[in-house]
């Protein structure tokens, strides 16, 4: 049996399921050193060591700072060169994540009260983006059109990418994606590097408002450590998954989910919830079969066995109490009903409904985000989107009529506060 077996009315279940999904990678002491010599050193050096680090750890040493850009004609060339198949899904992909997001799109408005003052808020696009886009021992086109898509629709001016090429490897789907979601301008630069460039900027990588996309350890740790000095979308841990069954889908389904998350990497976590017991026993068996098939079993086994779980529930209604607690990144609900389960659902990323919603289609080409909130940060985060490339401005104008109120209102407060200035200046505007 690959998933350790938990049942939620034993004994001890709350600090195993604890145990179980703890996940805390801001204590590595030594990524942190790290991180912090290469923001410190970008900088205040800029592009100087913006090479050295490109060249010590991509492996890809160049005359200049400037070589490290791909131009928009080598995007160009990159689209024309794909296969037609992978060109279709890409702009299918992208047209259905456009119309998604494009109802996310937020307008200012103002209304003014009964004494003639304007209030209201005006919603304007950031002025530059930046994306990070992993590289390295895989390249993710579907991550370009997650993050770039959501910034052109907000009205981004300027998308900037970064994207790792190790030893000067470049994806042509990566760079075809790019030229689709409209990318500004791309850098061949990845890690803790990248986001130093982002954040302050080099004499050749212009500075970001904002910094978006999943990354390893060291680049999780750079956003953390950046937030601040520029916006960040959240800090991305391992991937997730939790499925709920009430026992009425194929086993060899819900297997494949489970492993869809599993093989992004050994930390990944999957759960399965379910009050059947015979079905647990059905999908453990699919697990055993399907495994040895998978192009990446040994990555699935060592995140099945160290991070996953299969749990008996007493019935939905605690399967969804236990989603709840978790807040998992991905959810779906395959069961006969999800309409009935879903408003009781207060945390996950993203609901997957019913049996024939995968996970893998949201990944890819449903329409909604695949950045989303991972280690129970969905209680406090939503997926990446639109509003996070749009920012609002507090818009107030107060008429000679109105002023008489707020002012005196205004002057009390201060005066409480004992800030004489705010006071003043409130009276000063008064009649009497």
């Amino acid at each position: 049996m690959l998933m350790r077996q938990l049942d939620s009315q034993q004994t001890g279940f709350d600090q195993m399921l604890d145990e179980l999904t703890a996940w805390e990678d801001e204590l590595d002491l030594a990524v942190n050193d790290t991180v912090r010599r290469v923001l410190g050193d970008i900088s205040s050096r800029g592009d100087a060591a913006l090479l050295e680090y490109t060249a010590q750890f991509d492996q890809l040493e160049v005359a200049s700072a400037a070589d490290l850009e791909v131009d928009q004609q080598r995007l160009r060339q990159a689209l024309e060169s794909i296969t037609a198949e992978h060109r279709d899904a890409l702009e299918q992909a992208a047209e259905r994540i456009r119309e998604y997001h494009q109802h996310q799109l937020q307008e200012s408005w103002q209304y003014r009260d009964a004494a003639g003052n304007l209030l209201g808020q005006q919603i304007s696009p950031l002025q530059c983006a930046g994306i990070y886009v992993p590289g390295g021992k895989a390249s993710y086109p579907s991550s370009v059109l997650m993050n770039a898509i959501p910034a052109q629709v907000a009205g981004v001016e300027q998308i900037i990418m970064a994207v790792p090429s190790p030893r000067g490897a470049l994806n042509d789907l990566v760079l075809a994606a790019a030229a689709i979601a409209g990318v500004d301008r791309v850098f061949t630069i990845g890690g803790a590097q990248a986001v130093a460039a982002l954040a302050y900027g080099t004499e050749t990588v212009p500075a970001v408002d904002k910094i978006v996309g999943p990354g390893n350890i060291y680049v999780a740790t750079a956003k953390r450590m950046v937030f601040g000095r520029v916006g960040i979308d959240m800090i991305a841990g391992p991937s997730e998954i939790l499925v709920i069954c009430d026992g009425s889908t194929n086993p060899d389904w819900v297997a494949m989910d489970l492993f869809s998350q599993a093989e992004h990497d050994e930390n990944a976590q999957a759960i399965l919830l379910c009050p059947d017991e015979q079905y647990l026993s059905q999908v453990a068996a699919s697990i055993n079969r399907l495994l040895p098939e998978m192009e990446r079993a040994d990555i699935i086994r060592a995140s099945l066995e160290g991070r996953g779980a299969m749990i008996r529930t007493r019935d939905l209604a605690d399967a969804v109490a236990i989603s709840n607690r978790l807040a998992p990144e991905h959810l779906e609900l395959s069961v006969q009903d999800p309409e009935q389960l879903l408003p009781e659902i207060r945390h996950a990323g993203a609901i997957f409904m019913g049996p024939y919603t995968s996970e893998s289609l949201g990944d890819y080409c449903a329409g909604p985000n695949h950045v989303l909130p991972t280690s129970r940060s969905s209680r406090f985060f939503s997926p990446l989107g639109v509003y996070d490339f749009q920012k609002r401005s507090s818009v107030i104008m107060c008429s000679e009529e109105g002023v008489q109120q707020l002012g005196k209102v205004a002057s009390v407060l201060a005066r409480g506060e004992s800030l004489t200035a705010h006071a003043r200046s409130a009276e000063m505007r008064l009649r009497d």
